[in-house]
């Protein structure tokens, strides 16, 4: 369990220097206003205890799970009210769970309603890991007849098409080409 002190020496270590490597304990006392590195090593003690610093290859780390959004162990319901219960599960990063640092990891915004049923809407941002094939009911980004679209994949007896998840429109049976270029792995929706 961390003090005060020592959270807030993270909280700053996490703001200056994010993913980064760590600097020398010289220059982190000198930017967080320590006169001695020595109390910056004593931190990096308890940090390196409670698994927050990671040292690699003998450069420090913050450990990358420190990073975005608190996830609480308990749920809310979306139906009637109920008392939720308190507890903090872990730190949830789109960076860390959706490798979004990965160069064959990418995201684009979504035009039209043909994927509503799939949970997709206009204006949901996907993210596509590249690929060049799909499996059955994977959702694809497809180069199809000289165009992409976003479609469930489907084949079934030596045939493939598109599944739009939205009744509105019709299935997709390429007339010449048809091209995976990802399977999404995930959407973000801002209200």
């Amino acid at each position: 369990m961390l003090s005060e002190k020592q959270k807030n020496f993270f909280e700053n270590l996490k703001k200056l220097y994010g993913k980064e490597p760590l600097p020398s304990f010289e220059k982190i006392a000198q930017e967080l206003g320590f006169r001695h590195k020595n109390s910056v090593w004593q931190y990096f003690n308890k940090l390196k205890e409670e698994d927050l610093v990671r040292e690699k290859n003998g450069r420090f780390f913050i450990n990358p799970e420190s990073f975005g959004a608190i996830l609480f162990s308990s749920t809310v319901k979306a139906g009637f009210a109920s008392l939720a219960e308190e507890g903090i599960e872990k730190r949830v990063s789109l960076d860390y769970d959706f490798d979004l640092d990965n160069p064959s990891i990418f995201m684009f915004k979504v035009s039209g309603d043909s994927m509503v049923n799939a949970g997709i809407f206009e204006g949901d941002t996907v993210i596509i890991k590249k690929t060049a094939s799909a499996k059955d009911g994977d959702i694809v980004l497809a180069y199809i007849d000289g165009g992409y679209t976003l479609k469930t994949y489907r084949q079934k007896n030596g045939k493939i098409w598109l599944q739009p998840e939205n009744s509105s429109y019709p299935i997709i049976t390429p007339k010449e080409s048809l091209s995976i270029f990802g399977v999404a792995t995930g959407i973000v929706r801002k209200f």
